[in-house]
């Protein structure tokens, strides 16, 4: 950045195969970035859902295990990890991406870190996910006109669609709004 190289985005990796960083490290984490102004990617986010791997071990490619199988505890901390970091990086405003590294497990390290099991029977933690993406995150709502034909709500980000007298109109509003739109149908 002091060289005047443009930067689109800040990349942050997250394999935990040690153990979750918890709330206040990935506080942390993305106080220190966000000073730049930059949009924040959180890829390759990696949460066990087994024995996680010894502490000593400093490059993590170095854990070569020939099984390291999921366990009902493990899957139980998983989701209860996923849920928390993946709710603290979508309610901050610098975070733009979040990447789940492995859908399944026995992948990279054959770690079990996939949201399913090698049999692609789906984990406690794709059951969490789904859950905030497909429910607490998204907004839907029935509203209607003041007798003026104004409307106002409060919802996340991202695509709508406005029906008024059976006409539909789909609304992008995955940037700021700090105007009133007028829509048109």
């Amino acid at each position: 950045m002091e060289a005047s190289v443009p930067i689109g985005a800040i990349g942050i990796q997250s394999h935990q195969h040690q153990g979750y960083w918890g709330k206040e490290a990935l506080e942390d984490v993305l106080g220190r970035f966000s000073r730049f102004g930059l949009p924040i990617h959180f890829t390759e986010n990696t949460l066990i859902s087994g024995n996680i791997m010894p502490k000593h071990i400093v490059d993590l490619n170095d854990f070569q295990a020939e099984e390291w199988p999921t366990t009902e505890e493990g899957e139980t901390r998983q989701a209860r990890e996923i849920a928390e970091m993946y709710t603290v990086l979508f309610h901050h405003p610098m975070v733009q991406a979040i990447t789940t590294w492995d859908f399944g497990d026995d992948a990279w390290l054959h770690a079990p870190a996939g949201l399913v099991r090698t049999d692609n029977t789906e984990k406690p933690a794709y059951h969490q996910l789904n859950s905030l993406i497909h429910g607490a995150w998204e907004t839907h709502e029935q509203r209607v006109t003041d007798s003026n034909g104004y409307l106002s709500f409060t919802g996340f980000k991202g695509g709508y669609t406005l029906t008024v007298s059976g006409k539909s109109v789909t609304l992008d509003m995955t940037k700021d709004i700090s105007e009133p739109l007028t829509v048109i149908v």
